[in-house]
């Protein structure tokens, strides 16, 4: 039985695995370890980053990000000046999946957690707990950040455990209303400091 690959070019058959090349792959570029860290960042050209036009699709993971405050925001910002400003304006959609370890259950669209064209840092995380096994894992994709035509989409979706026993998974979209080129990302807390984690940078090939 025929293998079929569809493409930009149409429909093309192929009669093994080895055949398919393989386009989007993701390519490790970077790994960051938090330790008490204040901030975590990525910039092009610095410590083995690439953030240029090598890839148009870039993916951040987030493994077992761990506060050293309780009830705090994991949040992200973008800078087109190589990391001397972080503060490209944003506008953003948040939505809200909860469910209590008591069984209460919400979802709705968060109007205090979006932004509309600010350059505040956009939450990634809400209310994530400092106990010993409370942390947040997820990811946030950014597409294009060397374009100098087009605003910079980006997406993240991400589940942590609350500082009051939840599993909140949240859901974030925007753009970054910038034709100048994105070239570093940073993460923070909105208080204290990233007591623990590990964020790896891919591109996607």
């Amino acid at each position: 039985m025929s293998i079929i690959k569809l493409n930009n070019n149409g429909v093309k058959n192929a009669t093994a695995f080895g055949s398919i090349s393989s386009l989007g792959s993701m390519v490790f570029i970077k790994k960051l370890t938090a330790s008490s860290s204040a901030t975590l960042s990525f910039v092009d050209g610095s410590d083995g980053v690439v953030l240029d036009n090598t890839y148009k699709e870039y993916v951040f993971t987030f493994k077992n990000i761990h506060p050293a405050t309780d009830n705090v925001n994991f949040q992200f910002n973008m800078s087109t000046d190589g990391g001397s400003n972080y503060n490209v304006t944003k506008t953003t959609t948040v939505f809200i999946a909860e469910h209590k370890e008591n069984n209460n259950t919400s979802f709705e669209y968060r109007t205090a957690t979006d932004l509309a064209q600010s350059t505040s840092d956009q939450q990634l995380a809400y209310q994530i707990g400092n106990d010993n096994d409370q942390c947040f894992s997820g990811e946030l994709k950014i597409f294009n950040p060397s374009s100098d035509t087009f605003v910079k989409h980006f997406i993240s979706t991400g589940n942590n455990y609350t500082y009051n026993d939840a599993s909140i998974n949240l859901f974030v979209a925007g753009y970054g209303n910038t034709q100048s080129v994105i070239n570093a990302v940073k993460f923070q807390m909105s208080t204290g400091n990233i007591d623990a984690g590990d964020i790896c940078l891919y591109g996607i090939a």
